[in-house]
């Protein structure tokens, strides 16, 4: 499902008319493993429902767009016309999964697809009943794991994603897809991490780390997972020392490490808006270890307005640490 959609289903969510879209942690569907047989009649009437399942989604797509531009704005439809609308383009696809999952109860992969259905347009509570029901008839897809861990992660309870996250890696290792899902899902939510691997909360930050970096290995050109591995040095902590030189010098060499997280990220960034973006995380660590110039250069680097604020906000805090900056 495209964001276009999630964002409007999230829209309506607001006005409590669906159940809440998609995942903030995570993407919401993963990789099936199984691989079906395309010769089987029963697999081509799945795969004619995957056609209009998509064809659904697109009209649904299509009706946001035109409903967020409408040509004339005071016959733009009321949200509750467009949840109207949109439940209109679903109904006969949620229908067809309905009547296929009661004629073949046993058919993993049509469980796992009506729950993916209702995973994309918001109905989270029932997509995990049938991806319980999938899970349960091909316990070896991964797929199945993962999305339901997704959910969890989403509407709770949170402690039984770890588990499934776990499951899901387990059958398939090296899926970076499942590996940054957890990964987020460890830094994110740290208490239920350490209680779930029994440990303090800098181990966790570090557990998200590999998880980060197994992800990352596996698919080195993906900028929002380099985002997230970047994003995981904020939460470290530099190690006990003795000496104010100690301490300093381990402040650093953590600022280092952040630094070239970030660079990564910068050279696999798609577009410039990506590439401000990181300049921001620049300035925000060279700030942190006394960087004033490097931090200077930096800021200056990002002019597109939707960072205003972020940059007013590091120039200030730029400003109290260092209000006399050094004269060129």
């Amino acid at each position: 499902m495209s964001d276009l959609l999630v964002g409007a289903l999230a829209v309506l969510l607001a006005m409590n008319l669906t159940a809440a879209p998609g995942n903030p942690v995570v993407p919401p569907t993963g990789i099936t493993a199984s691989v079906p047989n395309t010769n089987d009649p029963v697999e081509q009437e799945l795969q004619k429902l995957l056609v209009a399942d998509d064809a659904a989604q697109e009209a649904a797509e299509k009706l946001i767009a035109e409903a967020d531009q409408p040509p004339d704005p005071l016959l733009a439809p009321t949200q509750l016309t467009l949840r109207a609308r949109l439940d209109e383009k679903f109904k006969p696809v949620r229908e067809g999964y309905e009547d296929f999952i009661q004629r073949h109860p046993k058919h993993a992969r049509g469980w796992m697809a009506y729950a993916s259905f209702l995973h994309d347009t918001g109905d989270e509570k029932d997509a995990i009943e049938r991806y319980e029901k999938a899970r349960e008839l091909d316990p070896k897809d991964p797929a199945a794991w993962n999305n339901l861990a997704n959910i969890y992660a989403h509407i709770g309870p949170v402690e039984k994603a770890f588990p499934y996250y776990d499951e899901a890696i387990r059958l398939k290792p090296d899926e970076p897809l499942y590996l940054h899902n957890f990964g987020t899902l460890v830094f994110l939510f740290r208490k239920d991490a350490t209680n779930y691997f029994k440990c303090d909360e800098q181990e966790v930050f570090a557990r998200a780390l590999a998880l980060y970096d197994r992800a990352l290995k596996l698919d080195p050109k993906n900028f929002p997972l380099a985002s997230d591995v970047a994003q995981t040095y904020y939460g470290i902590k530099p190690p006990s020392t003795k000496t104010p030189e100690e301490a300093r010098a381990a402040e650093l060499h953590l600022a280092d490490q952040a630094l070239a997280s970030w660079t990564n990220a910068f050279s696999i960034a798609g577009d410039g808006v990506e590439r401000e973006g990181v300049y921001l995380h620049f300035a925000r660590w060279n700030i942190r270890v006394g960087r004033f110039a490097e931090a200077r250069t930096n800021l200056t680097s990002v002019t597109n307005t939707m960072y205003a604020q972020v940059k007013q906000r590091l120039e200030r805090n730029l400003a109290e640490k260092d209000p006399q900056p050094a004269k060129p």
